[in-house]
């Protein structure tokens, strides 16, 4: 019996990483803020975008940003960052609101951080 206890707590401790893993992306993948770069001749940003604002459908959500975008022809959106919360920790959290215009923008694709993403207040 002494023996068997040595490797599940070896086996436990090798997995651990493998299930934090999977929790933080399960906290990401419910976050009301989705995360996208957007990529210009001069520079890229990331840039989040709430559930709400990507409207309904079925199509992917960077395609409804774009779709958005064209139609409109600027977009106002939360630029995001890292930074450390008021406990230490690292996340994603919006820097400052950024107005991004179609004629400028050479494309817009998803961006997922190991972090986790902080909503707009």
């Amino acid at each position: 019996m002494t023996k068997t206890f040595p490797r599940r707590a070896m086996l436990a401790l090798a997995l651990l990483p493998a299930a934090l893993a999977v929790r933080a992306v399960r906290a990401q993948a419910s976050a009301p803020v989705q995360l996208f770069k957007v990529v210009s001749p001069r520079d890229e940003v990331i840039v989040g975008v709430e559930a709400s604002q990507l409207g309904a459908g079925s199509n992917p959500a960077v395609e409804r940003l774009a779709a958005q975008l064209a139609a409109k022809g600027q977009l106002t959106l939360w630029q995001y960052a890292s930074h450390k919360d008021a406990s230490g920790a690292l996340v994603q959290a919006p820097l400052k609101q950024i107005v991004v215009f179609r004629n400028e923008l050479l494309r817009i694709e998803p961006y997922s951080s190991p972090l986790p993403v902080q909503p707009v207040k």
